[in-house]
């Protein structure tokens, strides 16, 4: 399995469950949400794709950090970056931050982006040969 610009592993960003309110999210809480990303990174495990996780706080610097901390695992081919991240707008720093940061640690790495956690392992595929 083959990532469009050649590395085949990809890197998964997402925002811990623990950063998110709620409260804004009618029916849903940590312990599922937790599960429903686990049971997505499962899937993508399961399909033959190396992913490198990294569930990030809210926080742009101590998120920035972290990703820098998993380029370790890099170069990536793709980069998926969780809804949780996205449709929000007070996280739209951090979002920014998100893609900069990686662009920088990984040149030539494609972006993809999911819908929810069960989403994930199409949003990647789109972008593997």
């Amino acid at each position: 399995m083959e990532v469009l610009n050649g590395s085949s592993t990809v890197l998964s960003i997402g925002l811990h469950p623990g950063a998110i309110d709620f409260s804004r999210i009618p029916g849903l809480d940590e312990a599922t949400l937790t599960a429903r990303i686990e049971a997505g990174d499962r899937a993508v495990r399961a399909a033959g794709i190396d992913l490198v996780t990294c569930l990030v706080p809210a926080d742009p610097d101590a998120a920035e950090t972290m990703v820098r901390d998993r380029a370790a695992a890099g170069p990536f081919g793709v980069a998926m970056i969780g809804a949780g991240i996205r449709v929000f707008p007070e996280h739209t720093l951090l979002f920014e931050r998100l893609v900069n940061v990686v662009s920088e640690v990984s040149p030539g790495t494609r972006f993809c982006f999911n819908t929810s956690p069960e989403t994930t392992i199409d949003a990647i595929r789109r972008w593997i040969r």
